[in-house]
């Protein structure tokens, strides 16, 4: 027999076949778990955007990897033509799918519950009786007991036919927030997505270390990194600015947690514009500063040793103090002193120590994270370190290889480190600094609620069920009146026997009503 291949679709017929494939539920949650593993890179590689010093480090440490995942976007994930293709085709898949299923909703709720079926005893929940007129209609008595109920009511008559007698019935229906309660956790799906793109779109972020008695304005060479959306212009950046007068930390002290952060306070002047009255503020965590809708958190502390240079003629070439990164939670901090302005160029490496101790072996260690007993260990360099080489470097870190190593100090505050041939070094005392983010995302706002919204419509979705009544009265030819109370339940719902039976109970039934309690599936 000869095969009959299938008649091609023509060019509609495919965009059509395209577009339901596209907007089905299946393609939906493919493309919400690409979305998640699309973004996994963006949280483990170093971005671009945030911190380009890292992203070259990294390449250059892994020259075989490195440049192929640079062509691939690894290392500017959200700002990739891949992930924004997986974005958009989830924002439009989701949108394929509600919006169908809301007209599919919104017909159903106009459409009056099904008639009574024939043979009811064959539902899953079932209780007939012989009526007693305790009532003077059993449907009518029904219908007023469901509407107060919040059911969704209809009545009918069925003549007789063959086998079956004449009988009164009304039919019922409730649940229906079900779907309501499914279409609204996906609308917040998609509302979310969109709130997304607008923070990435148009919001911003970065990060600065603020030293005591220093300030800092909202400019964009003021940052120590800045990441913004392609619709931000850099220059459009709120005018405010704020000097850190004091920050005040202090630590647990007793057993229990030894060495916790128990007070964590920035004491900062604030000016929202150039021109306006200073205000005093406190920054605390997650109590940030709010300005014209950008939000100043604090998010990080640590000490900046305070060190004084001189050259071989006792000529001072640096005196400043330098952010020191903790290591540990002791604040055991490491930092790099870089003296260009020398002959030949000197560069430090230095490690802070809080409340300096001696292990067994001798080596200085910080004990506790407050300054009880502060010191530095130091370590000189010479040679050429690199500065005008035109590349950027990192100020926290310095390369070592080509430099002649001059020797290790430990200074405790007002000690001077004599190196031979070179200079000195003066451990002058210490401040300390905070770290700052200051972020700018119009969206979170409408995510947060969008949030609540989807897990609201969720918890609909999962605790409400859909299920539907029927009472029968049917005329006996002996003149009795047989009431035959039926249920049905889209899904499972251990309430429907009990619906079934509160019903059959307030239309007379004996107590307690009797009959199946199987549940069933909606057709």
């Amino acid at each position: 027999m000869a095969q009959t291949s299938a008649p091609p679709m023509g060019g509609k017929g495919t965009f059509r076949w395209l577009w339901r494939q596209l907007t089905s539920m299946r393609t939906a949650l493919v493309l919400l778990f690409l979305l998640a593993v699309a973004s996994v890179p963006g949280s483990l590689l170093p971005q671009r955007g945030i911190n380009p010093i890292k992203v070259r480090e990294w390449i250059e440490a892994h020259p075989g990897i490195g440049p192929i995942l640079d062509r691939a976007g690894f290392f500017d994930v959200f700002a990739s033509p891949w992930f924004a293709a997986v974005y958009l085709l989830l924002f439009i898949s989701l949108i394929g799918c509600v919006l169908p299923r809301t007209w599919k909703l919104f017909t159903s709720l106009r459409t009056p519950p099904p008639p009574a079926p024939r043979r009811l005893e064959r539902m899953p929940a079932h209780v007939e009786f012989e009526w007693s007129p305790v009532r003077a209609d059993p449907i009518d008595s029904a219908r007023e007991y469901l509407r107060s109920r919040h059911w969704r009511v209809r009545t009918g008559h069925t003549p007789a036919t063959g086998e079956f007698p004449a009988s009164s019935w009304i039919a019922a229906e409730k649940g229906y927030l079900r779907e309501v309660g499914n279409l609204v956790f996906h609308l917040s799906l998609i509302v979310v997505l969109a709130s997304v793109a607008l923070g990435g779109l148009f919001g911003w972020k970065g990060n600065v270390i603020v030293r005591e008695g220093t300030g800092f304005s909202d400019t964009l060479t003021q940052y120590d990194a800045w990441g913004g959306g392609r619709m931000v212009d850099p220059a459009s950046l709120p005018p405010f600015s704020f000097q850190l007068d004091d920050f005040q930390v202090g630590f647990e002290r007793g057993e229990a947690q030894h060495g916790a952060p128990r007070l964590f306070e920035a004491h900062v002047t604030y000016w929202p514009t150039p021109a306006a009255s200073p205000e005093q503020r406190i920054i605390e965590v997650n109590e940030p500063l709010s300005s014209q809708g950008v939000n100043v958190y604090l998010v990080g502390h640590g000490y900046a040793p305070h060190l004084i240079v001189r050259d071989a003629q006792g000529t001072v070439v640096f005196d400043d103090t330098v952010p020191f990164l903790p290591q540990d939670g002791n604040m055991s901090s490491t930092g790099v002193v870089k003296v260009p302005d020398m002959s030949p160029q000197l560069g430090i490496k230095g490690l802070f120590l809080p409340t300096t101790t001696l292990d067994s072996q001798g080596r200085p260690f910080s004990s506790f994270p407050a300054a009880d007993r502060p010191s530095v260990v130091l370590e000189a360099f010479t040679g050429d370190l690199g500065l005008d080489d035109g590349v950027p470097q990192s100020v926290y870190s310095l390369a070592t290889d080509s430099l002649t190593k001059r020797g290790v100090s430990g200074l405790f505050p007002g000690d001077t480190w004599e190196i031979p041939g070179v200079g000195s070094v003066e451990f002058a005392g210490f401040d300390q600094w905070a770290s700052f983010q200051i972020a700018y995302d119009p969206g979170k706002g409408l995510a947060l609620l969008s949030a609540a919204v989807a897990i609201l419509g969720l918890s609909m979705s999962l605790l409400i069920r859909r299920r539907r009544l029927w009472a029968k009265a049917v005329t006996l030819p002996g003149g009795g009146t047989l009431i035959e109370v039926a249920g049905l339940a889209k899904g499972s719902a251990a309430d429907l026997p009990r619906d079934v039976a509160a019903l059959a109970q307030h239309l007379g039934a004996p107590m307690p009503a009797t009959g199946s309690e199987s549940e069933g599936t909606a057709p």
